[in-house]
């Protein structure tokens, strides 16, 4: 598999496969970074163009997941990879505790040691659920949403494509919140959140209009 990225929350991606015991033909990828080794913990190479990592997917393995946050970002790694044919995969920690009944994850999601799905639980491709966060029943985490750290989901959410929730950030029950929200660390949202804002505070508000996303 290659992780896409080298830095930051790559590392955390490995350490999910570590748990999982699939450290086989780990690889990942970086062509921005100068400063990154052509092996990473002195094991694990990082591929440094496109070249290199269409012929890892044709010969090695052709999955590959995102260890990158930013939603849209993600969105267009993604895209690359589909393109030179990689496989979306996702990365389920086994310490995550999701529930048994009606609960639908779709491709290429990374899901952190400590989160909690209970059911009746859809999320979308490419979301990133961090560290110990908690999604209630009945909600909806729609494509390449990312929850931050020690965010809690309560039931029956809507959170629209390409949100991103900032650390510790509260969602009360039956809440929407758009496309394109960003949700600032610490705050907890009590009513529905219009598209393309950014909310902040106790109880959270929309302090400022963000441009709506192009192509996504």
């Amino acid at each position: 598999m290659i992780i896409v990225g080298a830095k930051g929350f790559a590392k955390e991606v490995l350490e999910v496969l570590h748990q999982l015991n699939q450290l086989e033909n780990v690889v990942f990828y970086d062509d921005i970074s100068k400063d990154t080794p052509e092996l990473l913990y002195g094991r694990f190479q990082v591929l440094q163009t496109k070249e290199a990592a269409s012929h890892y997917l044709k010969t090695v393995d052709n999955r590959f997941t995102i260890g990158i946050g930013n939603p849209v970002l993600r969105k267009k790694l993604v895209t690359q990879f589909e393109q030179i044919g990689g496989l979306f995969t996702s990365t389920i920690s086994p310490f995550a505790q999701i529930g048994h009944f009606e609960n639908r994850i779709g491709d290429g999601c990374n899901i952190m040691t400590g989160t909690v799905i209970t059911n009746d639980i859809t999320i979308g491709k490419g979301v990133l659920i961090n560290l110990n966060c908690t999604i209630g029943h009945d909600s909806v985490i729609n494509d390449f949403v990312e929850m931050s750290p020690g965010v809690h989901i309560s039931g029956n959410c809507t959170i629209g494509a390409f949100s991103n929730i900032g650390t510790n950030a509260t969602i009360l029950p039956k809440v929407t919140i758009g496309k394109n929200v960003v949700v600032g660390a610490g705050s907890v949202v009590t009513k529905d959140i219009p598209d393309n804002c950014l909310i902040v505070g106790i109880p959270a508000k929309v302090i400022k209009e963000l441009e709506p996303l192009i192509n996504c």
